[in-house]
């Protein structure tokens, strides 16, 4: 079977078996593979597919609705591995999916198991809830309910078998998040008793059986089953069967008892207990705030040494003090008795020398060289010892094993459900709610929640610190106070530590650490937006690669190594810390403006060659950094070099505010064509003698060409103002692209043909994927116009494909409007409208009039010819009034105003319908396009009440449409058909034959003339 791999254990996931992601387009398509997937190697009903995915908003033809759904499923199948649309079989009554490697089948497999390794096999396979994606849909209600309950039960058959191992601490911490998710199923909350109550820790296991207790009663009533009630019972016993583990086993601890639960860490907790296992040192390094001390407690109270856990305090020691065996002794409570000289390094080793002990030494960072030394000569000596740091900055011991631990999971957008999954908004909720009992994260808090989860970063400490803020301002208030967050995000709570109580605090305890050149260059990075390349920084912070390496040695800069290219990050409360402390800031920000507007001069050229994509790339991920530089120096300058870029992405109103602003006479020049041209192109009017002005400041260029094809559907000034001699191949090749429109509008195939594909060459010589794009995408216009509209689907879909891998905005806009163009015309109109919505949703995106009409034409035409004639007339009424509208009439007026004819005769106004028909006409013979004039000639053929003159149009049409080379579409021939056939019955097969030749001899204006 071919090799395609789906996942439905969380959001749905098609994967070829090389590992690389299938995209399945279209929610309806996503919605057919999940419906299958539900009902995998089964036959599923066309009607009961068709119900499941419409519902009663059923499409006017529903079978033929989801076999476009089935052919786009199996084709996104076959792009992936060639075969593999073999999975998706038709069968009566209906449609099957073939499939046996889906990630459920081997959950159930491994689900059945008893062992604790395949168990946890098992849960790894889950990416979330499942179907998550598609899970309000009824028809995947009931499996995704099934597999929810399965997943607890490996949950609670996995806790049971490490129960029996031994392990109760860490099923009791692993447990923790799962009963607060599912506080009523009862028999997680059993293994959960058992564990706490087998870890010493008792009191816990009675609060839980309290807490669900009280819970039964309130939400549904009822009181714990018989066997949870009678667990209860054995604990307050003390029954010897649940007793804690041998007295060998029991930990000796100085960990502070928790007073509140800690969230999002469960898997962390997982980990670094496996870890401490097997390493004798691990370090948690990370910024301030993010919760390494706390992380560091939980994961030591989940361990079984001989003699214990003893955690020592390492802040209160001055920065730089060397007594740090000292504390440890303390802490030990280890006191140098009378008469001894030896050291206190000696002493502690030959205190822990027999022992087997973790040590926990927590904020090492400010002692770091005194901590190193007595750590290395711990490990050494003492063969028992096991030792688990915090840390802003590795220890630099041989067999240390870092752990950063990372900031809490921010939510991306506001939804509800999201938010709910995120770490970070469960901790500042749960603070939240201790603080303000009316707190709740719901359907109207979660936006703010979210936008303030990730202002902060997802840090522990900055969130608590801004729940403590909700109780006086509410959320919204505490988030629209961000900006100011040094003086709001504080807290008077007695039992923390000063260097917790304020995030000024928290950051600068981290600062004062560093030297001068440290804090000049960490200052320097927070001009940075959204971080900075390794060579962005050396340039504008003057510095080299030494210092910004112990920057993030010291968890104050974050590297992010995750893209193509490696990029500094800082935290954005360490961003705004350090803007208060840039003391150089005029100088920095005008190398930074330099850096970015030199790096965009050189991104250019690069934007028309075979290093596009890259470069694309590039300066997507700068432009942050591009923005801040356009208001900090970069101006008009940088404007001018940014707008190829903003043209290829669609951001058009960017560009035109960008380059709006003021500069001097030699960059005005160069900016003049681009302002005109992006005003044009959102339908901005403009002074034909301003675009000459603008065309003739850079004869022959880039920027000559963009304002003169801006104008290309305004007329005839185009024509006259595109380059006639290009400074280089590249605006050659778009000269000729606009060239080939211009053709295509006049329906010249011959220059078309020559032009489309000389341009095509010139554009795949210099490897300019965009530019390739452009050429094809008249080179499937000839194919439409000649009828061949298989080949021009095909040519537009692969158009559709490279403009979606380069994220070109503008070209998929285009390619999805003409492949809804081509559907509408070979009778799909189903597949047209939804191709259409899509274009027309992404042209108002984008704010591009030109996008917009394409898009809404077919909408309108997918209307009409569906038979939704209201909707038709609503879509090209509009489109009618835009055209008009142009002091010009624009290329697509005659065919706007035939289909909207074709509406009103067909609503039953045929004088309407003429009279729009004589409009359509003669806008096409003042552009002086035949092929335009065929349609208006046939649809007054259908309007006209005399059927003599509508044979004798019918024969005219026909005779143009010949000489132009340009056949009637399947959609086409439905009018002409109908209408041919009306004619046909009224006069007789004879007589029609008669008149339909005597038209043919009529050139298109005799036509029109016999009204």
């Amino acid at each position: 079977m071919t090799a395609v791999q789906f996942g439905v254990l969380g959001p749905l996931a098609v994967t070829t078996d090389a590992g690389e992601p299938v995209v399945v387009p279209g929610t309806k398509v996503r919605a057919l593979l999940a419906d299958l997937l539900v009902n995998r190697n089964q036959v599923v009903s066309a009607d009961r597919l068709i119900d499941d995915l419409w519902g009663e908003d059923c499409p006017a033809n529903p079978a033929g609705a989801l076999q476009v759904r089935v052919s786009q499923l199996r084709k996104a199948l076959n792009d992936a591995e060639p075969g593999a649309r073999e999975l998706v079989e038709s069968r009566p009554p209906g449609y099957l999916l073939r499939v046996d490697a889906v990630d459920v089948a081997r959950f159930d497999e491994l689900a059945r198991c008893t062992d604790v390794e395949r168990l946890t096999d098992a849960l790894a396979l889950w990416r979330g809830e499942a179907y998550a994606d598609v899970a309000d849909a009824e028809f995947v209600r009931a499996e995704a309910t099934r597999l929810a309950e399965q997943r607890l039960a490996v949950h609670e058959r996995l806790a049971e078998a490490r129960l029996a191992r031994g392990e109760h601490d860490l099923v009791a911490a692993d447990l923790a998040e799962l009963v607060t998710r599912h506080p009523l199923r009862e028999g997680l909350r059993a293994v959960q008793l058992r564990a706490l109550y087998a870890a010493g820790r008792q009191s816990e296991a009675l609060d839980s059986y309290a807490d669900l207790r009280e819970r039964l009663a309130e939400e549904l009533g009822l009181d714990p089953g018989p066997e949870l009630v009678a667990l209860h019972r054995r604990i307050l016993e003390q029954d010897a069967a649940l007793s804690a583990p041998p007295k060998a086993a029991v930990i000796r601890t100085s960990l502070p008892a928790p007073l509140d639960e800690l969230v999002g860490r469960a898997e962390a907790l997982a980990e670094l207990s496996e870890l401490l296992s097997r390493q004798r040192l691990v370090t948690l390094v990370g910024p301030g705030g993010v919760g390494k001390t706390r992380l560091a407690v939980e994961t030591a109270r989940a361990q079984s040494l001989p003699d214990g856990v003893q955690l020592v305090e390492l802040a209160p020691l001055p920065a730089g003090d060397a007594l740090v065996a000292e504390q440890v002794l303390a802490a030990l409570g280890s006191y140098e008795a009378a008469g001894t000289n030896m050291s206190p390094a000696d002493r502690l080793v030959t205190t822990l020398r027999h022992r087997h002990l973790l040590l926990v030494l927590d904020n090492c960072e400010h002692v770091i060289d005194p901590v190193a030394e007595l750590v290395a000569r711990l490990l050494r000596e003492v063969p028992g010892l096991r030792v688990l740091a915090t840390s802003r900055e590795p220890l630099g011991l041989t067999g240390e094993l870092l752990w950063e631990v990372p900031p809490l999971p921010v939510p991306d957008d506001g939804d509800l459900d999201t938010v709910r999954r995120s770490a970070a908004a469960r901790l500042f909720a749960a603070r939240a709610t201790a603080q303000q009992r009316g707190f709740r994260l719901d359907g109207q808090s979660a936006a703010a929640v979210a936008q303030l989860c990730r202002r902060l970063d997802g840090l522990p400490l900055a969130l608590e610190l801004a729940a403590t803020r909700v109780r006086a301002l509410g959320v919204r208030g505490v988030v629209e106070r961000l900006d100011d967050r040094f003086r709001l995000l504080t807290t008077q709570q007695r039992d923390v530590p000063p260097r917790q109580r304020t995030l000024t605090a928290v950051i600068g305890w981290s600062w004062d650490l560093l030297d001068e050149t440290d804090r000049m260059v960490l200052a320097r990075l927070a001009v940075f937006r959204d971080g900075c390349t390794p060579e962005a920084a050396e340039y504008v912070c003057g510095t080299d690669l030494d210092t910004l390496a112990r920057l993030v040695d010291r968890s104050l800069v974050v590297l992010d190594d995750s893209g193509a290219n490696p990029r500094y990050r800082l935290l954005e409360s360490v961003a705004a810390f350090c803007l208060d402390r840039l003391t150089d800031a005029d100088e920095v920000r005008t190398r930074h403006a330099t850096y970015y507007t030199e790096l965009a001069e050189r991104a250019d050229p690069e934007l028309r060659g075979a290093a596009q994509q890259r470069w694309l790339a590039l300066l997507d991920a700068e432009m942050a950094n591009l923005r801040s530089a356009l208001v900090h120096g970069g101006g008009l300058r940088l404007a001018v070099a940014l707008s190829w870029y903003w043209h290829l992405r669609g951001r058009l109103t960017e560009a035109r505010r960008a380059l709006a602003v003021p500069g001097d006479p030699e960059q005005e020049t160069r900016a003049a064509p681009w302002r005109v041209g992006f005003a044009l192109s959102q339908g901005e009017a403009t002074e034909p003698d301003d675009v000459r002005a603008a065309v003739a400041a850079d004869p022959g260029g880039h920027a000559a060409w963009f304002a003169a094809n801006a104008v290309i559907e305004h007329g005839d000034l185009a024509a006259e103002l595109l380059p006639t001699a290009a400074v280089d191949r590249w605006t050659e090749a778009a000269v000729l692209t606009s060239l080939a429109h211009i053709a295509h509008a006049n329906g010249d195939q011959a220059t078309l043909e020559d032009t489309a594909t000389r341009s095509a060459a010139l554009f795949a010589d210099l490897g300019d994927r965009w530019g390739r794009l452009r050429a094809t995408e008249w080179v499937g216009g000839l194919a439409d116009m000649r009828g061949e509209h298989e080949r021009a689907a095909a040519l537009h879909r692969e158009g559709l494909r490279w403009a979606e891998e380069l994220a070109l905005w503008p070209q998929v806009c285009a390619e999805l409007s003409w492949l809804a163009w081509l559907a509408v015309q070979t009778r799909d109109y189903a597949q047209g409208r939804e191709l259409a919505e899509r274009a027309y949703a992404l042209a108002v995106e984008q704010g591009s009039p030109g996008a917009l009409v394409f898009a809404e034409m077919s909408l309108g035409l997918a209307a009409r010819r569906d038979g939704k004639l209201d909707l038709a007339v609503t879509h090209l009424s509009h489109l009618a009034e835009l055209g008009r509208g142009e002091s010009q009439p624009a290329l697509y007026l005659p065919m706007v105003l035939v289909e909207l004819g074709y509406a009103l005769e067909q609503g039953g106004d045929p004088d309407a319908a003429l009279a729009l028909h004589i409009e359509a006409f003669e806008a096409a013979e003042a552009m002086t396009t035949m092929r335009d004039a065929v349609g208006p000639l046939e649809g007054m053929a259908a309007a006209v009440r005399s059927p003599e003159v509508a044979a004798r149009l019918l024969g005219a049409a026909a005779a143009a449409r010949l000489a132009t080379r340009s056949p009637a579409a399947p959609a086409e021939r439905d009018d002409t058909d109908r209408t041919t056939e009306r004619l046909r019955a009224a006069l007789g097969p004879q007589r029609f034959d008669a008149l339909l030749a005597e038209g043919a001899k009529l050139s298109p204006s005799e036509a029109r003339a016999q009204l």
